[in-house]
């Protein structure tokens, strides 16, 4: 698949900071369950690699990626252990590079049009936005809607329940990232039908 495919299957993609790898299991387990099947494991602890590898290898109807990808070196090494996609909160010439080289699909980030039009020249169309909330928001989407007609988004960064379907209102949003399905206290008590809950209900947010 493709992002854009990718991207397609929810409305809500869990961005996930794993502590301890012995959660991963579960917690994954529990957000497919609700019906987010694309996951997300940021490159922010020192267990999210193994996380991720036993995702992939223990919940396959989970689509899962890696994020906060910041270096063409990591490109290979999560592919190497199962990740279907990558996600940056920025886009370097050397991710483009090694992502394309590696036929990993790619979701760089972007805060400013300019970003964005670089980006759509090398044949991004999809592209995360981010910090959403930081940067401008429901605001700046609406704003950039008609000058990049072409692009859609997937607004990352202060998205909330609470604000998760006005977002996914607006024609340029494709998907959104979030980790309010996944809060960090439910997930040290292990509280996964919680988890269950909050994603069934971020998937019912689905506009299309």
């Amino acid at each position: 698949m493709d992002i854009s495919a990718i991207a397609a299957l929810v409305p809500v993609i869990p961005v996930l900071t794993i502590d301890r790898t012995a959660d991963a299991v579960p917690l994954a387990r529990a957000l497919v369950k609700g019906g987010l099947s694309v996951l997300e494991i940021t490159l922010r602890t020192a267990t999210a690699m193994a996380a991720l590898e036993a995702i992939a290898k223990e919940v396959p109807e989970a689509v899962v990626g890696a994020g906060t990808v910041l270096e063409a070196a990591q490109v290979e090494q999560i592919q190497g252990l199962g990740a279907k996609f990558a996600v940056s909160p920025g886009c370097t010439p050397s991710l483009v590079t090694a992502t394309r080289a590696a036929g990993l699909p790619f979701l760089p980030g972007v805060q400013t049009v300019s970003e964005a039009m670089v980006l759509a020249e090398q044949g991004y169309r999809i592209l995360k936005f981010f910090p959403a909330d930081a940067a401008g928001g429901l605001s700046w989407l609406k704003a950039v809607g008609a000058p990049l007609a072409g692009l859609r988004f997937c607004p990352t960064g202060g998205v909330g329940a609470d604000t998760a379907h006005s977002y996914l209102e607006l024609p340029n949003v494709v998907a959104l990232g979030g980790s309010w399905v996944a809060p960090r206290t439910a997930v040290i008590a292990k509280d996964w039908s919680k988890i269950t809950a909050l994603a069934r209900a971020a998937r019912e947010l689905r506009k299309r």
